[in-house]
């Protein structure tokens, strides 16, 4: 069934079914509906789930890295560095039973795994695989001495590790994936694209130039627009295309930002007369741009990626939500639009950077719109929480005289300390956000965009950045919150509690230190006294009220009764006592 998402009036995105009836991203959805009557359009504006869902399958992933390095892109990416794993499995595999091999999860636990055919690539390959390629390596030997038969063989114990994640994500969580395996993160996201849906894709060597000066690298990426690539920009990818035709190039205009309408491949760039890093530093280079952007195009174009997989985070760098429109230019509308990305942005905090007690509901009740019914109150603490509040605009240039208007991303933002009240938990996501909007977010917006001038916004965006990690149980905390070993330390300790059954009896003569009875423990020579005002004022509570609680350790004090002089000694006093004596004699 063809299936399209709507935000505002356009396709932010649709299923492969509709994309074979000619549905795409960033349609307009009176041109979608003219194109596929029967897709089923839904409305796409709440992304709670589709965030809760995203959130959920990253952390079941994560947990099998050995090195904590799984990078999130958007909703539905995840970058994993399996390096290690590929290292350990490789110095255990045995050459002699490829087809009967084992996949170790665990350094530890020798028990966790799987069992694969190591002479086989599992999924498909970019090229197509010769029948004879992989005899070279499965040889016992002969397999290592070869670097390309060296990475041949990563390469398959990889494809295997992403069968079995993409197995265990569709058994466990019920979600599909479709996953490219390669040495760099642009190789494998653009190689991961090949085989669509549910479906994996390895680019195997050579990586490295032949006699011909191509390898199966820049073949795979000669083929790709040059604005497909990614890293490169919007902006970037065109004046490239106006660099190598020689002029502007054609682009789509229309109410969104479409591609171009010349395509413009990675090949004609590499192999343009004087193209290189230099010519790329001086067209792409200038105020704005990032230090030695031409040495990074030209790398890309070539399939060289230094850039590593980040390790998994608990807290997120920053939070943004924004809103495209086509048109917004008076003071009641923006009021009314700061409101609805303030709301988003104080309930996005709320989810994203508080954790609750591992025995407290309150956060799934709330989460999950059950608080109220369960009459749980939510005791959170923040994990980290933001400094800075910015607000970022888009202003649409004037009109042409033709009726279009030019085609522009600039972006002007303004920012502020974060209001501390933002991050209470009395007030409601609504008091907050009025709050907000008439203290801080009109007055930063004025400051952008006084009224006596004019404007009109194609883009509004809200972010909470600058995040502070706080005390915390996690290891990405800074400092570490002992409140709550302190609330489980009697469960904890239980195990390890020392309880004494004293057999007392009446105290042999002797001074006593107060005017109370005085009980001697039998071998241990261990006393308590316990004053009678402390017991008449327990018996008086009791008959007050069942309910009061009392403590089995009220007003005692364990002493010492000496053997020698009769007298009681505090226990802590025991050894000074006895040398008192020892010196007399």
């Amino acid at each position: 069934m063809p299936l399209a998402v709507q935000q505002k009036q356009i396709i932010v995105t649709c299923n492969y079914e509709a994309r074979r009836h000619g549905l795409y991203k960033l349609q307009r959805v009176t041109e979608a509906r003219k194109q596929c009557p029967d897709a089923v359009v839904m409305l796409g504006e709440d992304l709670t789930r589709f965030r809760n869902a995203s959130k959920d399958n990253y952390n079941f992933l994560r947990k099998f890295a050995w090195s904590g390095k799984v990078e999130r892109l958007g909703f539905d990416e995840v970058f994993i560095d399996v390096t290690d794993m590929i290292d350990y499995n490789l110095e255990m595999l045995n050459h002699n039973t490829l087809q009967s091999s084992f996949f170790y999860l665990a350094r530890l636990d020798p028990t966790i795994g799987f069992t694969y055919d190591c002479s086989s690539i599992s999924g498909h390959t970019v090229p197509g695989l010769p029948d004879a390629f992989l005899s070279d390596y499965t040889n016992a030997g002969t397999s290592l001495k070869n670097a390309d038969n060296t990475l041949c063989l990563r390469l398959l114990l990889g494809s295997h590790l992403a069968q079995y994640l993409r197995h265990q994500l569709e058994e466990h969580q019920g979600y599909t994936a479709t996953v490219g395996i390669s040495t760099n993160k642009l190789i494998s996201k653009l190689v991961g694209n090949v085989n669509k849906p549910k479906s994996q894709t390895t680019l195997i060597p050579p990586y490295t130039p032949l006699d011909t000066g191509e390898s199966n690298v820049t073949r795979f990426l000669d083929s790709h627009d040059i604005g497909r690539i990614p890293g490169i920009g919007f902006k970037s990818a065109q004046k490239i295309r106006d660099f190598v035709l020689g002029r502007p190039a054609a682009f789509d205009a229309g109410l969104v930002y479409g591609g171009t309408k010349e395509n413009v491949t990675v090949k004609d760039v590499r192999l343009f007369p004087s193209m290189g890093d230099d010519q790329l530093e001086e067209l792409l280079g200038g105020p704005g741009a990032p230090q030695g952007i031409g040495v990074k195009v030209w790398g890309l174009i070539n399939g060289v990626d230094p850039t590593e997989v980040s390790k998994a985070r608990e807290v997120p760098q920053q939070i943004s939500i924004e809103d495209s429109y086509i048109r917004l230019d008076t003071m009641t509308e923006v009021e009314k639009e700061l409101g609805i990305l303030s709301r988003s942005l104080i309930a996005r905090i709320r989810l994203d950077l508080p954790c609750a007690d591992d025995d407290d509901q309150s956060l799934a009740d709330e989460q999950t719109g059950d608080a109220e019914a369960s009459g749980s109150v939510p005791a959170r603490q923040w994990l980290a929480y933001p400094r800075t509040l910015r607000l970022t605009t888009r202003p649409r240039p004037p009109m042409n005289r033709d009726g279009t208007f030019p085609r522009t991303f600039n972006r002007i933002s303004r920012s502020c300390g974060m209001p501390t009240y933002t991050l209470s938990f009395s007030s409601s996501v609504e008091e907050l956000s009025e709050r907000l909007v008439q203290g801080t977010l009109i007055p930063l917006f004025k400051k952008l965009h006084p009224e006596n001038l004019g404007w009109n916004l194609s883009l509004m965006n809200l972010c909470a950045a600058n995040m502070v990690l706080t005390a915390a149980s996690t290891k990405d905390s800074a400092g570490r919150d002992i409140s709550k070993m302190f609330k489980t330390q009697d469960q904890v300790l239980k195990d390890w509690k020392v309880k004494d059954d004293f057999l007392v009896t009446p105290a042999g003569p002797g001074p006593r230190s107060t005017d109370g009875p005085v009980h001697k423990v039998v071998d241990t020579q261990l006393h308590y006294i316990e004053s009678p005002s402390s017991s008449q004022g327990r018996e008086r509570d009791s008959q007050e009220g069942e309910d009061v609680w009392q403590s089995d350790d009220e007003d005692l004090t364990f002493e010492y009764g000496c053997t020698t002089c009769g007298l009681s000694v505090p226990y802590f006093a025991i050894a000074a006592h006895e040398r008192f004596h020892d010196l007399q004699d």
